[in-house]
């Protein structure tokens, strides 16, 4: 087995959730005349590839250390929805299963496309990629659970449709420009589909069921569109942690990754040798005729 990274790279430019503390890091020794080099970093659990915690919005919940390692890494499936959502759409569950197999207690990551917006990438737009990028409704939120999904990723900044988290308030413009969207495209205001009841429904509706989310995935996803992988997430084993820091990695048999490897060798990459889908459409393209 050989593993892909589906991580983000972490630094000072990661962006964090709108309003979370970001990464931030200083030497407190060097080398002359120490020995050695010695860093402090802070930051929030909410800045870069991360896992939400049950106790991010569930008090009775599990921290993220009683997650165990099979809940964690399991069998499951990378469905590309780039060709079917645009900027603030909303994402159904019949998107994802006329693309791709979801079986029950699958791990399932989404890719709306929107990592090709993340801080790495050669296209990168931080309003975008936090404030508006596709979000799913209730009835995916039931349909999860009537899957009963170990966990959700998703390659942007929440699982959350932006505006139906606090970013509306933060965001007025773009809240407007939402409206409008919904009002053409819907036939519905904002208000009206996200209403008061269902804010921030993929939290509060879904962790109290145990299904949680990756959030900022990305690295070499544009490899692995619509196709199964065994894929698990690695947070910090931290006792009381309600969020974390984390590395998402998919793991395929010798074979395949080499045909995988040849076929990124044939792509442009970004600065941190991932695979740009942004220079590379064909790669979405060939996923979508699977």
């Amino acid at each position: 087995m050989k593993a892909i990274d589906l991580s983000i790279p972490l630094g000072i430019g990661t962006p964090a959730w709108p309003t979370y503390e970001p990464l931030q890091v200083k030497y407190f020794k060097r080398l002359a005349p120490n020995g050695a080099n010695g860093q402090l970093v802070t930051h929030s659990n909410h800045v870069g590839t991360h896992l939400d915690g049950e106790i991010h919005f569930y008090t009775p919940g599990r921290d993220i250390a009683s997650l165990p390692m099979d809940y964690l890494m399991h069998e499951g499936v990378v469905v590309d929805l780039s060709d079917a959502v645009g900027d603030y759409d909303v994402y159904t569950s019949k998107m994802v299963e006329d693309r791709v197999e979801v079986k029950e207690g699958d791990i399932l990551i989404v890719s709306t496309g929107y990592h090709r917006y993340g801080w790495d990438q050669p296209g990168a737009d931080e309003v975008r990629y936090m404030v508006k990028h596709p979000g799913p409704d209730r009835e995916f939120a039931e349909w999860a659970k009537k899957k009963k999904l170990r966990w959700i990723g998703i390659d942007c900044g929440s699982m959350d449709h932006p505006m139906n988290t606090k970013v509306r308030d933060w965001m007025p413009r773009q809240a407007d420009e939402c409206d409008a969207h919904f009002k053409k495209k819907y036939g519905k205001g904002l208000t009206e589909i996200f209403t008061d009841d269902k804010y921030q429904l993929m939290h509060l509706e879904m962790f109290n069921h145990s299904i949680v989310h990756a959030e900022c995935v990305g690295g070499d996803i544009d490899l692995l569109l619509n196709q199964r992988a065994t894929i698990g997430v690695f947070p910090w084993r931290f006792v009381d942690g309600e969020s974390s820091l984390a590395r998402v990695v998919a793991f395929v048999e010798d074979d395949r990754y080499e045909a995988l490897m040849q076929k990124k060798a044939k792509c442009k990459l970004t600065k941190f040798g991932d695979v740009s889908i942004a220079d590379n459409p064909w790669l979405a393209e060939e996923a979508r005729k699977k």
